[in-house]
Parts: C-alpha cells; structure tokens; sequence
C-alpha cells in the first residue's frame, strides 16, 4: 500500500465543532505522526496542523470530515514522496 505524508492545515472558528473535530482525529491516529495547536485569541479563532501518514483516500477523508464541520476550514497540502509499504 501506498502512503504519502501530508499537512492538514484547520482553522476552526465556531468553538462547538472542537469536541466533534477530536473525536475525528482520534479515529485517524494510527495515521497522526503530530499535532500543533495554537489558540488565536484576538480573531476568536483556533489553528490546527496535523502531520499524516496514510494512503491518499484516508488523507482525502480525514480532510473532507473535518471540513464538513460547521465552523471549520481543512485543506490538505501533500508532500510529493509516496512510500510503498508492501515491501517493508
């Protein structure tokens, strides 16, 4: 299987969806190598990268979830590196 390594970038703005997000994430986190969290404060805003590893379709879905979200803005930058892990 193929695995590529990519950056979820989210911005969350409605505080609600924070609870339904993690609970996301965590079902994702055999794919989750790191998170960082930065509260912005002065636009009432919240700021998430997520580093993944996973094949494309995983990275697609966690992407789409988190995206559907009210409140919350996910876009997926990929790195240009495929692993094969089949051989290992």
């Amino acid at each position: 299987m193929e695995t590529r390594v990519a950056v979820i970038s989210i911005i969350i703005t409605k505080e609600d969806s924070v609870d339904k997000l993690n609970d996301i994430l965590h079902t994702y986190r055999q794919h989750i190598i790191g998170r960082m969290g930065i509260p912005y404060r002065t636009k009432g805003i919240n700021i998430i990268c997520v580093a993944i590893d996973a094949p494309s379709d995983i990275i697609s879905a966690l992407s789409g979830k988190l995206g559907q979200l009210p409140g919350v803005s996910a876009k997926a930058t990929y790195s240009s590196a495929i692993e094969n892990t089949d051989e290992k």
